[in-house]
């Protein structure tokens, strides 16, 4: 074969393949025609299983060593004391810890007096034993822990368990949604083309959040005593794309 029909067959073939990718980006970005898109919602009501007592310990020191050695003692002690009353170690967890220098501002100039160290730790119940929060509210501040909040949450079990009917009836809804639509057209739901959890919503139900002062004992006593957990919502929204046929 000549060499130069050669080159132009290779010319004219390179032209093609690029002309199909061309083709197949650009269809990509074409809204699907002859389908049928159905957005699902779905709401779950739950009833909490777990309750959680968050403290927060906070001790300054002229070096970070000092804070942390100062924050270390009294951890150690809320811990010790807390096993004390029948709560489980594995329980009782630190949810952050941080060291950071404490500076002076004034006349303009930086000026280092210490450092603060913080150290956050959380106890967790069974809703069952509702009624040891305040024997954990004592013990935490008897040892030098202020309190941050108290949360009524879902177990990670529950919670994980909760989200998956939430999201099978979101799904569920979507095809009946995308199938009234498709009746109303006068078509059939075809064959589905794409399926996406576009949101999972779930808050924990907080019973108490800090306030300053002495009083945080006594405040955060008085707001759970005699609280039961009501039923919360766990929503899930689901969009299913489908062809008409």
């Amino acid at each position: 074969m000549d060499k130069a029909v050669q080159i132009t067959l290779i010319i004219v073939l390179g032209i093609v393949v690029l002309a199909t990718i061309g083709y197949t980006a650009f269809s990509s970005l074409i809204p699907l025609s002859n389908t049928v898109t159905g957005n699902g919602e779905a709401i779950v009501e739950v009833i909490p299983d777990l309750v959680k007592v968050y403290f927060n310990v906070e001790t300054e020191g002229d070096t970070s060593q000092e804070a942390k050695d100062a924050n270390a003692e009294i951890v150690d002690e809320l811990i010790v004391a807390l096993v004390r009353e029948g709560f489980e170690r594995k329980d009782i967890q630190t949810q952050n810890f941080n060291i950071y220098p404490e500076y002076d501002w004034r006349n303009g100039n930086r000026e280092l007096y210490g450092y603060r160290a913080t150290h956050s730790i959380v106890v967790k119940m069974s809703t069952d034993e509702s009624n040891k929060i305040g024997e954990a509210i004592d013990t935490g501040v008897d040892a030098g822990a202020g309190i941050s909040y108290i949360n009524f949450e879902l177990s990670q079990e529950k919670e994980n368990e909760y989200k998956a009917e939430a999201i099978e009836l979101a799904a569920q809804d979507a095809r009946i949604k995308a199938e009234s639509l498709a009746a109303g057209l006068g078509k059939e739901l075809g064959k589905l083309i794409s399926v996406s959890d576009s949101n999972f919503g779930y808050r924990p139900w907080q019973v108490y959040g800090a306030v300053s002062g002495a009083e945080d004992m006594a405040v955060a006593k008085e707001a759970t005593t005699e609280i039961q957990p009501g039923e919360q919502q766990i929503s899930a929204r689901v969009t299913a794309i489908f062809k008409l046929k």
